[in-house]
């Protein structure tokens, strides 16, 4: 009978992640069947482990791993069993075709689009995850509920998605959104031979139009800085987190929650983007310092009040941002502001006031943490945080 070990392939990198992979042996006949899951060696020990000194986010991955590690097992194991039972021979390249062969379950299109939701978070690719979950919300409304086969998604039945989309009011930029995520995982149900390619979003939008300008001048960001908030707490937090995004050269809300307060250290605020794992440093100033001063973060591990307990951190995020979002855009009402207030507003307004200041775009690049332009980056990765530091000061003495 066939059997199924769990392994561990550790990085060439000493300190980088290695991937599990399972192996099928059988008459002496051993063969691989790769996952993508990567883990470090320190949590592996004959087996995946969850040290104990993981963070509570590291271990919510460690532990969905965990179960799907011990799910694709026992599938393995099914299909063994099921070989066995056909009383007729049968090799390890036999369970691994078999074992890798969609199942009934997966035939369906919703059902499959679930399946790969399940896939990126044991991936440990939450966004993904998410973005998936609301496209598959929206397609399901469209559906009725109703599922269908992968080999039924046609150009039809996409334009009529599309069509629903803009009767309802929803912008181009969401319907692209979802256009781009279930071609995804239409591509992806294509490449596991659920159905035949037959490019359904062709006839579809699937590009990002420009935005209506989110940045604000200067004399607004010191019109927010100025307001007295002491009557509204929660706008006064709203507004408190809006500032040090911008003092931090546009820091994403995201990013913000998961600051830790050992972040800082000597002088420097260090952390990783949590979109592009960018590492970036950036000096610690006294107006940065007064916000985190001034809320209560006792107890907890996060420099910020937006992550106050253990539980589920990502939850806490998102309630905070839809909060903080909430009031801001009361914020832009009392100051009769001609555009929504976000938390994406500091960001821009970040860039925008810095480009005003004639700091250099390779600067204001390296600040923001961007990644994504090839021309630029090659430039930005000689510049050290100093030169970045200087034009962060330079904005924030403007506002004094």
């Amino acid at each position: 009978m066939a059997t199924v070990k769990i392994k561990f392939r550790s990085s060439s990198a000493n300190a980088g992640e290695g991937t599990i992979y399972y192996q099928v042996i059988h008459n002496r006949v051993a063969r691989q069947i790769k996952t993508g899951y990567r883990i470090t060696r320190s949590e592996w020990d004959n087996c995946l482990e969850v040290p104990p000194f993981s963070g509570p986010e590291r271990t919510a991955y460690l532990s969905a791993l965990k179960m799907k590690v011990a799910e694709d097992k026992a599938r393995l194991e099914r299909v063994i069993a099921s070989l066995e039972q056909r009383d007729a021979p049968y090799t390890s390249d036999d369970v691994v075709t078999a074992y890798q062969k969609p199942t009934e379950e997966q035939a369906t299109f919703l059902t499959f689009m679930r399946s790969e939701i399940t896939r990126m978070k044991s991936l440990g690719k939450q966004g993904i995850a998410d973005a998936y979950h609301t496209t598959l919300n929206s397609f399901v409304r469209f559906r009725e509920g109703t599922d269908l086969s992968p080999e039924a998604i046609d150009d039809g039945l996409i334009s009529a998605y599309e069509a629903r989309l803009k009767e309802e009011g929803v912008c181009r930029n969401t319907s692209s959104f979802y256009m781009r995520n279930l071609r995804a995982v239409y591509n992806r149900a294509v490449s596991k031979g659920l159905t035949p390619q037959r490019d359904p979003f062709r006839e579809v939008y699937t590009g990002i139009d420009k935005t209506v300008k989110r940045a604000v001048p200067l004399s607004v960001i010191k019109r927010i800085k100025a307001l007295d908030l002491s009557l509204s707490p929660l706008e006064e937090l709203a507004r408190d987190m809006f500032l040090f995004s911008f003092y931090t050269r546009g820091m994403s809300f995201v990013d913000m929650a998961y600051l830790r307060k050992k972040n800082v250290q000597n002088g420097i605020l260090s952390y990783r983007r949590r979109k592009t794992g960018q590492l970036l440093s950036i000096r610690w100033e006294q107006c940065m310092a007064e916000i985190a001063a001034k809320y209560d973060t006792e107890g907890t591990p996060y420099l910020l009040p937006i992550i106050t307990k253990d539980g589920d951190t990502r939850r806490q995020y998102r309630n905070a941002s839809h909060l903080v979002n909430k009031k801001l855009k009361l914020i832009a009402e009392r100051l009769k502001l001609p555009v929504p207030l976000t938390m994406y507003v500091a960001r821009h307004a970040w860039a925008s006031i810095a480009r005003s200041k004639n700091i250099p775009l390779s600067v204001i690049s390296e600040g923001m943490g961007h990644d994504n332009e090839n021309t630029t980056r090659i430039y930005l990765a000689s510049l050290d945080t100093a030169t970045v530091d200087k034009a962060n000061r330079l904005i924030l003495k403007a506002l004094e």
